[in-house]
């Protein structure tokens, strides 16, 4: 098991020189996501907010929610590892424009995408559970992500969960 340091409920930091994932991470990171108040966790790879490249293993368990947002000069690519998800992607104004489902064990399915800069997007659990790898550029700082005034935010449980109902209900129009 690697080396972590606790930042909070769900951001832990490798603090080995080198980074390797295996079983034990999977399982750690998994419970912690469980346990966690918004009911996703990550390890960092990268030892700080400040350097070049953002590499982390996140789980994301039932029953959480990611706002729709965007990262106006930074693209992003995600790994599904385990379990499965929809990415939303939506137009400047919020009209949903893709849904790309992605899987670690569907076939028929991708397991990867990555998303450019300045797109309003956001996943959706399509399973119990889900862990990925998401690769990003740095320095991260909360003046990095514009969160989309299209969502609510993620404090309103209840409007969080009517909105994401609505747009799995949407999916099935997008071409």
């Amino acid at each position: 098991m690697l080396n972590l340091e606790k930042i909070n409920a769900e951001v832990f930091i490798a603090r080995d020189s080198i980074v390797c994932w295996g079983a034990a991470e999977l399982e750690f990171i998994r419970h912690a996501a469980l346990i966690s108040p918004r009911k996703r966790a990550r390890i960092c790879s990268h030892k700080d907010n400040e350097e070049p490249l953002h590499e982390m293993l996140i789980a994301l368990a039932a029953g959480g929610y990611v706002r729709p947002h965007k990262h106006p000069t930074k693209a992003e690519s995600l790994h599904v590892l385990e379990g499965a998800i929809d990415v939303f992607v939506f137009t400047s104004d919020g009209a949903l424009s893709r849904v790309i489902p992605l899987s670690g064990s569907d076939a028929t399915k991708a397991f990867y995408y990555r998303l450019p800069p300045d797109v309003y997007h956001t996943v959706m659990l399509r399973s119990d559970s889900a862990v990925i790898h998401e690769v990003t550029l740095g320095p991260f700082g909360h003046e990095h992500t514009i969160q989309a005034p299209f969502a609510p935010a993620e404090v309103n449980i209840e409007l969080a969960q009517a909105y994401m109902d609505r747009l799995s209900a949407e999916e099935g129009n997008i071409s």
